[in-house]
């Protein structure tokens, strides 16, 4: 979970306004999946690390589509592993954040997880990333530890957060 990078959104924002449609995240999203991902990291994925994801039989891969167009504004990445789950990216076009996609899209993620056997979730995160944080700890997750730089070539620390997973299946979930 990086900070934003320096490269402009090449993809446009859809219309205000637009529903969203949470769903299976496909190689054919890849192309605005990489304009997101670039715009949002300094140091983004490469195409190959998603294309190998989306196929990983522990990876549950989302996207956030705006409809009606079917645009791709956001993603999230997790493993399932044993009763965990590892939240390797998410990131929402940076023109489109603070409306509650992210959480719209971690929610159903972590909830998928949970009906799928796991009973906590674990990521990395920037101590620099307020926004993250802040959506992290909204969904309980909560600091247990530092990763001395792990994040390069700054040698930024990260935050290692765990959260229970306990109540999110209900409607709203406990958590949110």
């Amino acid at each position: 979970m990086e900070g934003p990078s320096q490269h402009p959104a090449e993809a446009p924002a859809p219309p205000e306004g637009a529903r969203l449609l949470i769903t299976q995240l496909k190689h054919q999203h890849l192309d605005q999946v990489m304009a997101i991902e670039r715009a949002c990291f300094s140091h983004p994925w490469e195409r190959r690390i998603f294309e190998a994801e989306v196929v990983f039989p522990q990876a549950l891969c989302l996207a956030a589509l705006a409809l009606p167009g079917r645009q791709v504004v956001g993603y999230l990445i997790l493993w399932l592993v044993v009763d965990e789950a590892q939240i390797q990216n998410i990131a929402v076009h940076p023109g489109l954040r603070g409306r509650g996609l992210g959480r719209a899209l971690l929610l159903q993620g972590l909830r998928q997880a949970h009906r799928r056997g796991a009973t906590w979730a674990s990521l990395e995160v920037r101590p620099s990333n307020l926004a993250a944080r802040r959506l992290y700890a909204s969904l309980g997750f909560a600091e247990v530890g530092r990763r001395r730089g792990y994040y390069q070539p700054e040698g930024e620390d990260a935050l290692l957060l765990n959260a229970d997973l306990a109540g999110l299946d209900g409607p709203g979930g406990e958590n949110s």
